[in-house]
């Protein structure tokens, strides 16, 4: 979405819809809200609420059209790195002109919310500068969305493919009944493709900015440290770390890991609509960090 295009229509209605997110089992501490904590990820549907329609109408999509096939091919299209070349700091920059229409939580420009997020760790986690770098750059692969992708394939909660969804996706029992792999006996099972706790290094997820920014950043080279990465790939796997699904698929690895990423999560989701960043003013030393550990000019 582009800052000028920030409404959707109604749609009338004679009542509302009330669907429980199952995330909200995992709602902040309030320490960590910056706003009442029961607004956060609120999938209620509302159809005459533009925000909860745009929302609910991005996953639609996405569950519509995110299966085996459709991954494959975009990794194909995406991981030959052939895209774009520059550095992150300038990358960051285009996310001022994104705003994440699979989000319920917030409708300002990504780069705010990536300042927001990268400040709070930095404040609680002042030793560890990896860890600000990962907070700032966790986004950073919605860039997809300025190179013809939907943003139902760049944004929102990710889960595998060639597997039964898992009961805990958001939106579970509406969305998925148009998607080819709901009907199909070899990924609509419990393991479908894979092996029980294969480890999810071996699942192919659904496809957006998580999945597309771990692979750029090994392609390039990065030196952050395993957990960092870990982080971006699976922050967006909600089903998983806070929904509790596809522990069948998970490796001892996954479940050491799983920490780290719900530590980096109370901060990308509940610094959502505090007080805003002064950009200009910390670019500085996120340059440095950028120098650091992933400098220069990327391929994307």
């Amino acid at each position: 979405m582009v800052l000028s295009d920030l409404t959707c229509p109604h749609v009338d209605c004679n009542g509302r819809i009330c669907m429980i997110d199952p995330s909200e089992l995992l709602r902040p501490e309030a320490k960590f809200a910056s706003k009442p904590v029961s607004h956060y990820r609120d999938y209620s549907i509302d159809l005459d609420d533009p925000l909860k329609e745009r929302v609910r109408r991005t996953y639609t999509e996405m569950h519509t059209n995110q299966c085996v096939k459709f991954v494959s091919e975009k990794m194909a299209e995406w991981l030959r790195f052939n895209k774009f070349k520059d550095t992150i700091m300038n990358t960051l920059m285009k996310l001022n002109f994104l705003v994440d229409e699979s989000d319920p939580d917030a409708d300002i420009p990504n780069i705010v919310h990536a300042f927001q997020t990268a400040e709070r760790i930095r404040e609680e986690h002042p030793n560890d500068d990896w860890f600000h770098l990962t907070g700032l750059i966790h986004d950073l692969g919605k860039v997809m969305a300025f190179y013809n992708e939907p943003q139902w394939a760049v944004v929102g909660d990710t889960f595998p493919v060639g597997c039964a969804w898992g009961d805990s996706i958001v939106y579970r029992d509406t969305t998925f009944e148009n998607n080819p792999d709901t009907y199909n006996p070899l990924y609509n099972v419990k393991y479908g493709i894979y092996q029980p706790n294969c480890g999810l290094d071996e699942v192919l997820m659904s496809w957006g900015h998580d999945e597309y920014m771990y692979r750029m950043l090994l392609h390039n080279k990065c030196k952050l440290p395993e957990q960092g990465l870990y982080m971006i790939r699976f922050h967006s796997f909600y089903p998983w770390h806070t929904g509790g699904d596809y522990d069948h698929l998970c490796s001892p690895k996954d479940f050491r890991m799983k920490q780290w990423v719900l530590e980096f999560n109370k901060y990308d989701l509940y610094t959502k609509g505090g007080s805003l960043p002064d950009v200009e003013e910390l670019k500085p030393y996120y340059q440095s960090l950028i120098d650091k550990y992933i400098p220069g000019i990327l391929e994307w």
